[in-house]
């Protein structure tokens, strides 16, 4: 499926865009048209109204044109007054005046509704789509779908390689692709996950050999070791021989590969070096998915042949 309905953000820089809200007539035709278009809004009045830059043009998103929540809920202030700064999409719904004069009505809550019913109606499981994290919480991220339409990231659905806080791996503003992981038809709310996108284990362990060097980031201490991720979805595992050796999680290890064990699934290593900083925190995600897969029915991450089975079917 072709998305037209990007996160927030993707159509400010269009030519399209550009050519709507750069004049009256542009934005009039945009209006009649039914155009969804974007533009940063500049401030949140003491009414929790949104006010747009429009390139000279005054644009006021009312309180109850700010979001459109599927189970019906009430706007947040909090979810209006968290976009100041940042693009906002909209539909021009009317022209108004008031003591400041001309000002174009806008309303987020029906670009919304328009994406909801054009496109995150018709998503299913196991669909890849486009992402924006907007907000980071210790169980998840929550990411933009389309249209500042709202999902979660459960941490766990992050990668394969355990984190303690999302903030391990994402950051707000992160774009990212994902997996429509389920769907909840009583509230239409959509959950999804990246995990399946950043490879086998196999294709994760194919990128290393076993007597390199390697940096990574050490995800854990265990009694029997220490867990260092090498990638999103690979961790290894080192003996640890001096804890007093500045081994603590999330310092960045560096690790010579002893050796790596497909029927196991299992990469043996031993610590180096360890740095305080986490240089490879936040690192851009590597998708082993082409751009072009917009849908997958079943992801094995396990080796064939493993009596642990890791996969997920749609």
């Amino acid at each position: 499926m072709q998305n037209r309905y990007m996160p927030e953000g993707g159509l400010s820089g269009t030519v399209g865009n550009r050519e709507y809200i750069s004049s009256d007539q542009g934005l009039e035709r945009a209006m009649q048209l039914g155009k969804i278009l974007e533009a940063t809004a500049l401030l949140c009045d003491g009414g929790m109204n949104l006010h747009v830059d429009l390139r000279g043009a005054r644009g006021i998103i009312e309180r109850s044109e700010a979001c459109y929540d599927p189970s019906g809920s009430p706007v947040k202030d909090i979810a209006i007054i968290t976009r100041v700064g940042k693009p906002v999409c909209f539909k021009i719904i009317g022209i108004g005046e008031d003591l400041y004069g001309r000002f174009y009505r806008l309303s987020r809550r029906e670009a919304q509704i328009e994406c909801m019913r054009n496109y995150l109606d018709d998503l299913i499981p196991g669909d890849v789509i486009p992402a924006k994290v907007t907000h980071l919480e210790p169980f998840g991220a929550f990411v933009d779908i389309g249209c500042g339409i709202s999902s979660l990231l459960s941490v766990d659905c992050i990668s394969v390689s355990r984190i303690g806080h999302p903030r391990d791996r994402l950051f707000c503003g992160m774009s990212l692709r994902c997996v429509v992981k389920s769907v909840d038809e009583n509230s239409r709310r959509i959950y999804v996950s990246t995990r399946e996108l950043l490879g086998t284990w196999e294709e994760n362990a194919s990128e290393f050999e076993a007597g390199q060097t390697v940096a990574g980031i050490i995800r854990s201490i265990e009694d029997y070791g220490v867990f260092v991720e090498l990638a999103p979805n690979l961790a290894g595992l080192a003996e640890v021989r001096d804890r007093s050796a500045g081994i603590c999680v999330g310092r960045t290890a560096a690790v010579y590969i002893k050796s790596i064990i497909p029927a196991r699934m299992k990469v043996k290593l031993a610590i180096v070096d360890t740095y305080p900083v986490p240089v490879l925190q936040n690192r851009e995600l590597k998708y082993f998915v082409g751009e072009n897969v917009l849908h997958i029915d079943r992801w094995r991450y396990s080796p064939e042949g493993t009596s642990k089975v890791i996969e997920s079917i749609f």
